[in-house]
C-alpha cells in the first residue's frame, strides 16, 4: 500500500499532459452482449492503455492507442493512399480516448490462464455494450493494480474537485463497481456461453415484466408486446435497465405548509445520465405544491415507502409541462452544487393541468410576489400555455435539417498567425508576446462588435482592446486604449457601451454617475465629450436610434430610465434629454433593455418581465405583453420587426409580433395594437432539462444565461440566435425553434466562463466570443449538438482551437433525443 500512494504522489505530481501511467501491451475489443451488431469486434489487435492529464483541473482521459508493428504503419499508408493518414485522424483510427468519470464504471477482473481485463461501458452504444482492454500476459499484476488504483483516484478528482490526497480508502471504494455482471468474454475465440445468453434473455424478461407490472398500476391496458415488426434494438431501449450511476439525494426536512395549492398522484421518473434516459422510481407518488410563507413555496414528493423529493419551487428548477405524454419535467439542485432531473407523468390531461395550475402559481408568486388571484384570467392561460412548449420531433427529421445546413457551412482554412488572442493590453506589444493570463487584476467584462468597420472592441476595466476582423474569419490584435478617463482625468472602468457614429465614437457610462455619458473619439483613443442628460431622470441603459443607426451620422439615440423612455440628442444645449419625446410613467416600471428595428420601432422590456411595443417616442405602448415570471435583462428585435428576443436568467423568450387576424392582420404589434384576446403568445426557449442537469453536473453551476443576440445583417434575415451560460457557448437554429423541434441549438464549451459574445456583423457563421483573458472568433462549424462529450468539452485552451470537420454532431446522440418511445424508460 505504501508504495502504491508513493507511486501515485509522484505521478499526480506534475503538471505535464503527458501520460501518468501506462499498461505498454493489449488488446482493444467492443463487446456487444445483447446487440444484433455482432457480439465482439476487435479495435486494436496491438495496443497500449495510458491515463492522462488534460488541460483542466481535475479533469483526465482514459487513452488506449494503437500499436503498429515494424513496418505496418508505412505498408498501410501505401495500400490506402496518400490521405491515409488524414482519414485516420478523422475516424479516430489509431486512438480511442474516455473522459475518465465514474459513469465508465470502469472495472479490472482476472481470469484463468493469468488473463486481466479491464472494462468500461461504451456511454455512446446500446446497453450492454463494453470496451475491454485485455492486458498482455507480460504485465505485471503490481502494474495493473497501480493503474486501477490511480484511475479511482482520476475519478474522484472529477467527481469532488478537490485533490485525491484528501480521500480515504472507503472514499475510492465507491469505484469498485462491484455489482456489476461479470466482465462478458471478449475474443471472438471464447464465445459468450449459453448460460450467459439466458442470463441475458431472461433479465430481459424480467425487465419487461416488471415494465408492464407498472404501467398497468398506472392506469394504462396497453402493455409491452412488441409486434412481429419491430427491431430487437428497439425492444431493447423499451426494457433498457437503469444504470443508476447518480442516485438520487437525501430529503431534506419538509417544511409545515400554510396553503396546499396542489396535490396529484403521478409516476416518478429519475433521469439515469450514462444511459439517457429517465428511469422509473415509484409507480405511485404524491406530488404537493404548498405555500410556506412570505412568498416561499415548495414542492413535495412522496411514495407509499419512502419520501423522494422536497424542493423550494424557484425558477432554477426549470418546469417543463408535455401534454402530449402527460408529463411534468424539471431540475433539482443540492448545496453542494449537484444537479438532477426529474420526470411526473400523470394519468390524465385533467390532472396534469391541475398540478400545473399550482405549481405555475407557485412560481409565479415567488417571483412577482403578488397573489395569483389577481391577475386576469386571459394573462393567467398566457403564463401555463408559454412552459407547454417541449417538443418532441422525430430525430430523423431533425437530423436530415442539420446535414443540409452543414452542407452550406465552408470548412475556412486558419494559418498559424491567425490564433485567438489573449489581451495584456499593451500599446506596443508584438503578436507574440500577448499574456495569456495578465495580472492586473481584471477581467474583460464587455464586447462591442462593429457594423461599418471590421472591428470588436473588449471592455477590460479601465482599458479597451481592440481586435481586427481578418479575411480568414480570424481576430487579430490592433490596437489597445490603456486609459478610459473623464475629460477632466478621472479615471473609470465603463460598463455600458454602444458604438456610435459609423464606429467612430464610442457612448460609455461610468456606474458611478448614471445621470452622464461620454463619448470616445475612437480615431484617437480618449474620452472627448461629457453629456448630462438630466438632472432627475438616470440613463440606465441605452441604445441606437434604429437597427443600423451607427453604420451612419445619426446623432441621436434612445435612452431608458427605470420608469421612462426618452431619446437623447447631444447637439442640445445643457440636458441632453429631448422633452417632447419624453414617455414617463407615474408607476414603477423597473424597465431594464431597450432596442429597436430598422425603422426605429421600439420595444422596452423591464425587471418585472413584461415587454411594451411602440411604434415611436412620446406615445403609450401599442402592444403589452404580459410577463411570464422572471426579470429581463436582455432585449433584440430583428430588423423587420417580426420577432422580438427576450433573455431572462434561465430561459429565452421569443415573441411573434405580427397579427395574423383581425382587423390588424398582416400590420406588427409595434403598429397596431393586439386584441386583448389575441396577445401573441411568447416561444419559451429553453434547454432541455437533462441538459440543464448535464451542464450543472459540469461546472457546479445553474443556468445563467448572457443577453441573447440575432445574427444581423442587412442584406437578409435572422437565422440563429446566440447566448451563452458558464463555460458554455450556445447557437440556437431559428428555423428549428420556429419548427418545435426539442433541442435546436448546438455549444461549445470552454474552460473558463464567456463574459460576453456576439456574431460577427453580416453573418451566423462566425461568433466573437470574449473569455476573462482571452477573445476569439469560432466558426459555427466548431460549435456541436449537445452530448455527453461536447457538454464535458475537450478542455483545450482556447489559444489552440481544434479543428472541425465542417459537420455539426456527427456523433449520434439518440440518447438524448426523447423520442416517443423514449420519454421515459417505461411504456407510454
Amino acid at each position: 500500500m505504501f508504495v502504491l500512494k508513493n507511486v501515485g504522489k509522484l505521478l499526480f505530481g506534475s503538471n505535464s499532459q503527458e501520460s501518468m501511467i501506462e499498461l505498454p501491451q493489449g488488446q482493444l475489443y467492443l463487446v456487444r452482449p445483447l446487440s444484433p451488431k455482432g457480439y465482439s469486434e476487435l479495435i486494436f489487435k496491438d495496443a497500449t492503455a495510458r491515463i492522462r492529464r488534460t488541460g483542466q483541473d481535475f479533469q483526465y482521459q482514459l487513452v488506449v492507442q494503437r500499436v503498429y508493428e515494424e513496418g505496418e504503419a508505412e505498408l498501410l499508408a501505401d495500400e490506402e493512399g496518400e490521405d491515409a493518414e488524414i482519414a485516420a485522424l478523422s475516424n479516430e483510427r489509431d486512438e480511442k480516448t474516455f473522459l475518465l468519470d465514474e459513469a465508465l464504471h470502469l472495472r479490472v477482473e482476472s481470469r484463468d490462464r493469468s488473463e486481466t481485463v479491464l472494462a468500461w461501458r461504451d456511454l455512446s452504444g446500446d446497453a450492454g455494450d463494453v470496451y475491454e482492454f485485455i492486458c498482455d500476459p507480460s504485465i505485471p499484476s503490481a502494474s495493473v493494480q497501480a493503474f486501477e488504483r490511480i484511475a479511482k483516484q482520476c475519478q474522484y478528482e472529477r467527481k469532488y474537485r478537490k485533490p485525491h490526497t484528501t480521500a480515504t480508502e472507503a472514499d475510492l471504494e465507491q469505484f469498485d463497481f462491484d455489482d456489476e455482471q461479470p466482465i462478458p468474454q471478449a475474443s471472438p475465440i471464447h464465445s459468450p456461453t449459453l448460460a450467459r445468453s439466458i442470463e441475458s434473455t431472461d433479465a430481459m424478461f424480467q425487465l419487461r415484466n416488471e415494465a408492464n407490472t407498472s404501467f398497468k398500476r398506472s392506469g394504462s391496458q396497453d402493455p409491452v408486446t412488441p409486434t412481429d415488426n419491430e427491431s430487437l434494438e428497439q425492444q431493447q431501449r423499451e426494457v433498457k435497465a437503469p444504470t443508476r450511476d447518480m442516485a438520487p439525494p437525501k430529503v431534506p426536512t419538509q417544511p409545515e405548509p400554510l396553503e396546499i395549492l396542489s396535490m396529484e398522484i403521478a409516476e416518478l421518473h429519475f433521469f439515469d445520465f450514462p444511459s439517457g434516459a429517465f428511469v422509473l422510481q415509484d409507480a405511485s407518488v404524491m406530488a404537493q405544491v404548498s405555500d410556506i410563507g412570505n412568498w416561499n413555496y415548495w414542492l413535495h414528493i412522496a411514495g407509499k415507502d419512502r419520501e423522494w423529493l422536497g424542493i423550494p419551487v424557484i425558477a432554477d428548477i426549470n418546469p417543463v409541462f408535455n401534454f402530449e405524454f402527460l408529463s411534468f419535467i424539471f431540475n433539482q439542485f443540492t448545496e453542494d452544487g449537484s444537479a438532477y432531473s426529474w420526470l411526473l407523468r400523470f394519468k390524465d390531461q385533467s390532472t396534469l393541468e391541475r398540478f400545473q395550475e399550482g405549481l405555475m402559481r407557485a412560481l409565479w408568486e415567488q417571483l412577482n410576489e403578488i397573489k395569483w388571484t389577481k391577475v386576469k384570467d386571459q394573462e393567467r392561460q398566457y403564463v401555463l400555455d408559454a412552459f407547454e412548449d417541449l417538443k418532441m420531433d422525430d430525430a430523423t427529421i431533425e437530423e436530415e435539417e442539420e446535414e443540409e445546413e452543414d452542407e452550406e457551412e465552408p470548412e475556412v482554412e486558419e494559418s498559424e498567425d491567425d490564433r485567438p488572442q489573449g489581451e495584456h493590453y499593451d500599446t506596443d506589444e508584438e503578436q507574440e508576446d500577448i499574456e495569456t493570463q495578465p495580472q492586473d487584476g481584471n477581467t474583460n467584462s464587455g464586447l462591442a462588435v462593429g457594423y461599418k468597420h471590421d472591428r470588436s472592441f473588449v471592455i477590460r476595466g479601465s482599458k479597451i482592446g481592440v481586435f481586427k476582423h481578418t479575411p480568414n474569419n480570424n481576430l487579430e490584435f490592433s490596437t489597445n486604449i490603456s486609459k478610459v478617463e473623464t475629460p477632466k482625468g478621472q479615471l473609470f472602468s465603463p460598463k455600458k457601451v454602444m458604438l456610435h457614429n459609423e464606429d467612430r465614437n464610442m457612448i460609455l457610462q461610468n456606474d458611478s454617475d448614471p445621470n452622464k455619458l461620454y463619448r470616445m473619439d475612437l480615431e484617437y483613443g480618449k474620452v472627448v465629450d461629457e453629456w448630462k442628460v438630466h438632472d432627475d431622470i438616470p440613463i440606465n441603459h441605452f441604445a441606437p436610434e434604429n437597427k443600423f443607426a451607427q453604420m451612419t451620422h445619426e446623432p441621436t439615440f434612445l435612452g431608458i430610465s427605470r420608469n421612462a423612455l426618452y431619446r437623447v440628442d447631444p447637439r442640445l444645449s445643457g440636458n441632453k434629454l429631448v422633452d417632447s419625446q419624453l414617455k414617463q410613467y407615474a408607476s414603477k416600471n423597473d424597465f431594464s433593455s431597450v432596442s429597436t428595428t430598422e425603422k426605429g420601432y421600439i420595444a422596452v422590456a423591464s425587471n418585472k418581465g413584461d415587454v411594451r411595443l411602440f411604434d415611436r417616442l412620446g406615445i403609450n405602448a401599442k402592444t403589452h405583453i404580459p410577463a411570464l415570471g422572471e426579470s429581463i435583462i436582455g432585449l433584440d428585435v430583428s430588423a423587420d420587426g417580426r420577432w422580438v428576443l427576450a433573455t431572462c436568467r434561465t430561459y429565452l423568450l421569443l415573441i411573434d409580433a405580427l397579427q395574423k387576424s383581425g382587423k390588424n392582420e398582416g400590420k406588427l404589434g409595434f403598429e397596431k395594437p393586439f386584441a386583448a384576446d389575441a396577445k401573441p403568445q411568447p416561444r419559451r426557449l429553453a434547454l432541455t432539462p437533462e441538459h440543464v442537469a448535464q451542464f450543472a453536473y459540469e461546472t457546479g453551476k445553474p443556468v445563467t444565461f448572457t443577453p441573447a443576440r440575432f445574427n444581423t445583417s442587412q442584406s437578409g434575415e435572422e437565422t440563429s440566435i446566440i447566448t451563452a451560460t458558464g463555460p458554455y457557448i450556445i447557437d440556437w437554429n431559428l428555423k428549428k425553434v420556429l419548427r418545435g423541434a426539442k433541442a435546436p441549438y448546438i455549444i461549445k464549451r470552454y474552460t473558463e466562463d464567456v463574459k460576453a459574445d456576439d456574431f460577427k456583423f453580416g453573418t451566423d457563421q462566425n461568433v466573437i466570443v470574449a473569455l476573462p483573458n482571452e477573445v476569439n472568433m469560432v466558426g459555427k462549424q466548431a460549435l456541436k449538438r449537445p452530448t455527453r462529450e461536447s457538454i464535458a468539452g475537450n478542455f483545450q485552451r482556447l489559444s489552440t482551437p481544434r479543428r472541425s470537420s465542417g459537420r455539426i454532431g456527427t456523433r449520434e446522440s439518440g440518447r438524448y433525443k426523447l423520442g416517443r418511445d423514449d420519454v421515459v424508460n417505461s411504456p407510454f
